[in-house]
């Protein structure tokens, strides 16, 4: 199970190297800016998906 938390935490890795790709690119192709952003508010989104669907894991099996 702990694999799965580090996999979580790397959406986040992957959210800000997307922001971030945004930013830097924003004056130049504003094209490609909105599908890093858009890339970004993904990883953010699975990030919590991800951080759900573990939580709800860890209780199923804490009650057997």
């Amino acid at each position: 199970m702990k694999l799965f938390k580090i996999f979580q935490y790397s959406y986040l890795v992957f959210a800000v190297l997307f922001l971030y790709d945004a930013f830097s690119n924003w004056g130049v192709e504003q094209s490609r800016s909105y599908s890093s952003l858009l890339l970004g508010a993904l990883a953010i989104f699975m990030f919590f998906f991800r951080q759900r669907f573990n939580k709800k894991i860890d209780n199923k099996d804490n009650k057997k």
